[in-house]
């Protein structure tokens, strides 16, 4: 498994159709330390990852948004977008498994490489 965002974001989410496990608690700890800023939560007993974004403004917040969803649309991995008017909010999980999936981290080291351009 990678170590590093960069790592992370040169790979390319693979379809997940489920029948396998959600990773373990140790493999979420090693890998969340490759994508600084996010932050593992659990929402009814399911492991996902959030980070918020702030901007400058709205104009701003929604070029962010518009460039998150053509990677994940490139990807095929979606998160869920909460947008206020200056914060861009992310979580990402994989349904199929219902946790957290190493797709989940490559996709948060993707957003954080396009924003950090």
């Amino acid at each position: 498994m990678t170590d590093t965002r960069k790592d992370l974001a040169n790979l390319k989410c693979v379809p997940c159709r489920g029948g396998i496990p959600p990773l373990i608690d140790l493999k979420i700890k090693q890998m969340l330390p490759a994508v600084p800023g996010w932050e593992r939560i659990k929402e009814d007993g399911v492991d996902k990852i959030r980070r918020k974004y702030k901007f400058k403004n709205f104009v701003k917040a929604m070029e962010f948004t518009n460039g998150v969803a053509e990677i994940a649309e490139e990807q095929g991995h979606h998160p869920d977008i909460f947008i206020q008017w200056n914060i861009v909010e992310l979580t990402l999980w994989t349904h199929a498994i219902n946790g957290l999936h190493e797709n989940d981290f490559i996709l948060a080291a993707k957003i954080d490489e396009m924003k950090s351009r």
